[in-house]
């Protein structure tokens, strides 16, 4: 049976957080651009978790155990946010939203 390697696991979060970084990029759906911000934390974790079981440390984990409780208050506050605007405006695209006018 193979092994995964520390190149293994940098590799799928190199990916995951090129496919974020694409979708943050091209997308305008304001839900799909922050669930793809959302997939590049997730791909920083996996770097981090993969970084200390290579090293043989738990800095890495413990400091992830931080990262995913910010996370969540982070999506509450964000999804929040989403749906007012979306109330507010009718939309939530985001070429469509100008905040500067009301």
């Amino acid at each position: 049976m193979e092994h995964t390697t520390l190149a293994h696991h940098l590799l799928l979060a190199g990916l995951l957080f090129a496919l974020g970084l694409t979708g943050v990029l091209v997308r305008r759906n304001l839900l799909v651009v922050y669930m793809c911000l959302e997939l590049m934390l997730a791909a920083t974790t996996l770097a981090m978790v993969a970084f200390s079981r290579f090293a043989h440390k738990m800095d890495g984990a413990v400091f992830v155990f931080f990262v995913i409780t910010v996370a969540a208050a982070e999506v509450a506050v964000g999804l929040a946010l989403i749906v007012a605007l979306y109330r507010r405006r009718g939309t939530i695209q985001s070429d469509a939203l100008n905040l500067l006018r009301d």
